[in-house]
């Protein structure tokens, strides 16, 4: 079989130090054929609106064959597309597109676990007890006197028991859903496959990748008990994401992974990388997985989890900083993304809420690093929070009540009516369905619109990419404020750029910034040339210097 192989761009590789990346959920961003399910070409009929969004590249959830228990990060083969999101050669033909209009395409991998249904977990079911196809993966004997009991106490992320026992007696570890076997990352020959896998889609011009549960694929030997679970303390061991050690997360084994994935990312021109989901109870820990040798980025979730103060985004962005500083690599920002509530609902919903969120788009914009917008995001969608029951497929829902379905819903592009343009013309179909209230928050209602999100977004993202002061890395000087109040500078030549924000609960004076070129909310023009800054608002000022 002949392969089509997509060139690459070329013109920067150093492009992901300060990019910003759009995360496409496959599923819920465009739907070509009408079947309510997003796809490639779905994304590929709206690359133009992407590139005139103003961003750098897209990242893309999972869209490999799957039986989707978890919306396809239960992989069934690494090397093909779903029939679901269409072909093979309809992704080629989208990341050709794709780089004909500049933007860069990042795609999900999933090496922690693999689908029940992948050959090597169908394999290991055939096999018996102490088998070569068992020892791909995580199967161990039960405890107690006839081995009736899980082989330790850790739990799933979803809930319940992260073990799973076999009519032979034995069990197998899958610290998502029972559908998701954990993969043996000791063994070579998974070592290998991956390394495969990476291969495969830098040859058909992937520009890099975003790495799924990165802290996750060693397990401490032995496989010890965490010593506390929800069926003996009613606290669950997820809440120790971040915050302390598990022994299924952050081994210091799983450095020598990415060590040995790093040359093969090098290896290809065009500035290949690699951003790591991970969690670690410290910054100093997470900053580990980043450097020379290993991997490019790794997500600063402290970022997302700030709450509305002053005081806590600056503390989380002082330290990215500096941690970045002492790595040599960027800083990662992100709001939102496919696991987490949407930030206009986090940060109060309703008018409240948005007007916060639009102020933390322009701080977020202002800082040097690498940013990650999540689809939606800059329509100002809020999480849909009163879905059925019956229409959620998240898999944590039947185990814990949780849901991540509302921040999954497809996205408005136009219309009068659900599902707003999500398809094709006439296309009434959509897996999940868009409340009536977006439908004035769609691109076409919000196009044009001075005071609409999208036009904020959309001026942000170009001065962002034509500020010099915004350019690369650089650094940012904090300038004294009112209390309640954010200020820094970005300085380039002979121009700055000060970002403000107001977190306070009182309207704030500015002065001596310089003309306002974005603001969140309107400014209000005092006689004395100075501006008042609203609560919950954000400008950025330019002055030549």
């Amino acid at each position: 079989m002949t392969v089509s192989t997509p060139s690459p761009l070329t013109s920067d590789a150093d492009w992901w130090r300060s990019a910003v990346v759009y995360q496409v959920y496959v599923r819920s961003f465009a739907d070509s054929n009408g079947d309510g399910i997003g796809d490639l070409n779905g994304i590929r009929e709206r690359l133009p609106y992407l590139r005139d969004l103003g961003v750098d590249a897209l990242w893309l959830t999972p869209f490999y064959t799957s039986p989707m228990v978890d919306g396809g990060y239960d992989v069934a083969d690494y090397r093909d597309v779903d029939p679901m999101f269409g072909t093979l050669g309809d992704f080629e033909a989208m990341i050709t597109d794709a780089h004909a209009l500049g933007l860069r395409i990042i795609v999900d991998i999933v090496p922690n676990h693999t689908s029940d249904q992948h050959p090597w977990f169908q394999a290991a079911l055939a096999a018996a007890p102490g088998s070569a196809e068992r020892a791909r993966y995580l199967f161990a004997d039960g405890t107690g006197e006839h081995g009736e009991q899980p082989p330790n106490d850790w739990e799933s992320i979803f809930g319940g028991p992260a073990w799973t026992r076999l009519a032979d007696g034995q069990w197998y570890l899958h610290l998502f859903d029972p559908a998701q076997p954990d993969l043996n990352w000791r063994h070579p020959e998974v070592r290998a496959e991956f390394e495969d896998v990476l291969r495969f889609w830098l040859d058909r011009g992937v520009d890099g990748f975003r790495i799924d549960v990165a802290h996750g694929m060693i397990k401490a030997e032995g496989l010890p008990d965490v010593g506390f679970s929800s069926m003996t303390t009613g606290r669950r061991q997820s809440e120790l994401l971040g915050k302390g050690r598990l022994p299924y997360f952050d081994q210091d084994e799983v450095h020598d992974i990415y060590r040995a994935w790093r040359p093969i990312l090098d290896s290809y021109p065009g500035g290949r990388m690699a951003v790591a989901e991970a969690w670690a109870e410290t910054p100093q820990r997470l900053a580990r997985y980043i450097g020379p040798d290993e991997l490019h980025q790794a997500f600063s979730f402290d970022f997302l989890d700030a709450t509305w103060s002053a005081d806590s985004f600056r503390k989380v962005i002082d330290t990215a900083l500096a941690e970045a500083t002492i790595v040599g690599a960027p800083t990662t920002w992100v709001l939102s993304n496919h696991d987490r509530q949407r930030h206009v609902t986090r940060y109060g919903d309703g008018e409240v809420g948005l007007r916060r969120a639009r102020a933390a788009a322009l701080l977020m914009l202002a800082l040097p690093g690498c940013a990650y917008l999540y689809q939606g995001e800059e329509l100002g969608l809020p999480e849909v929070l009163d879905l059925p029951d019956e229409l959620r497929q998240d898999p944590a829902f039947l185990r814990t009540g949780e849901s991540r379905d509302g921040c999954r819903v497809p996205i408005p592009w136009s219309g009068e009516l659900a599902p707003y343009g999500f398809g094709p013309a006439g296309s009434t179909l959509s897996w999940l369905p868009a409340p009536a209230t977006w439908r004035a928050l769609s691109v076409a209602a919000q196009t044009g619109a001075p005071d609409s999100t999208l036009e904020l977004y959309r001026t942000a993202l170009r001065i962002r990419g034509t500020h010099p002061a915004l350019a690369g890395l650089g650094d940012i000087t904090w300038l004294e404020t009112a209390p309640g109040v954010l200020a820094f500078r970005r300085t380039a030549d002979d121009t700055e750029l000060t970002c403000v924000v107001n977190l306070g609960d009182t309207p704030v004076l500015i002065e001596g910034y310089g003309d306002p070129i974005a603001t969140s909310t309107p400014l209000t023009e005092q006689p004395t040339a100075h501006h008042l800054l609203p609560v919950d608002a954000a400008a950025w000022f330019h002055r030549p210097i």
